[in-house]
């Protein structure tokens, strides 16, 4: 199958797409021996013998992690913060894997590394619509109308989230768990979704992609999943159909 000659690159674990079209720019990468200058390039990487700085790339098997992202690191490769990143955690790790989507440096839970930007782009893209399930414990306890609110879709920077699904977890004093369901993955979505009914989210975790729960992967740690998990992202959780309380 042809690919964008860049694409292949990153596959490669040699570095960024972005970086491999600088290094394709500056005449350092070769199709068959010869320097090619064209970032948008497709070729076969099964037919064709591609270098960079004269040394032959091969590409990386593709890989799969679930990491239990604990409160204090950024989803990003980099920082110029200074703060901790995600792939801090994966120290055992040879492939240079990157996260699908985000949690927020207060946020924790169910985070997706890999260097298959293929599926990356599936998990991500809301035509497929896969669910991500959230915990958040929210200041006070929202009313029935507010919480239909956010399952019928609320205006936020100017649009309109897609419905959601919302169950009740439980209420202590002065705070409830509540468990959302959303497809979506707009920054800080969850967050600016309860602030805009009033209450403000003390803590947020999430749980699962699809019907890939996080079960008891402890804070800070990761596992490497197999084809039945990745099966289980593209499930779809149905709509919780009851009253809140």
């Amino acid at each position: 199958m042809e690919e964008r000659l860049q694409k292949i690159i990153a596959h490669a674990g040699i570095c960024s797409r972005r970086q491999a079209e600088v290094y394709i720019a500056e005449g350092r990468v070769a199709v068959n021996g010869k320097i090619v200058t064209q970032p948008g390039l497709k070729v076969d990487p099964a037919k064709v013998e591609i270098s960079v700085d004269n040394n032959q790339i091969h590409r990386e098997k593709a890989v799969y992690i679930l990491l239990n992202k604990p409160v204090g690191y950024v989803t990003t490769m980099a920082d110029p913060q200074g703060r901790p990143i995600v792939t801090d955690l994966l120290p055992d790790v040879d492939n240079r894997v990157f996260p699908v989507g985000r949690l927020d440096l207060n946020s924790e839970g169910a985070l997706l590394l890999t260097n298959d930007g293929t599926l990356a782009n599936r998990i991500l893209h809301p035509s497929y619509e896969v669910n991500k399930t959230y915990e958040a414990l929210v200041k006070g306890t929202p009313k029935f109308p507010a919480l239909r609110q956010l399952e019928q879709g609320i205006m936020i920077d100017g649009r309109k989230t897609w419905p959601a699904s919302l169950r009740i977890l439980q209420k202590n004093q002065g705070t409830t768990l509540i468990e959302i369901v959303i497809h979506e993955g707009k920054k800080r979505q969850v967050r600016k979704m309860f602030q805009a009914i009033g209450h403000h989210v003390l803590r947020l975790k999430r749980t699962a992609y699809g019907n890939l729960k996080l079960g008891s992967l402890q804070p800070g740690k990761h596992r490497y999943l197999t084809k039945n998990d990745l099966k289980r992202l593209f499930y779809k959780k149905p709509l919780y159909n009851q009253k809140h309380t």
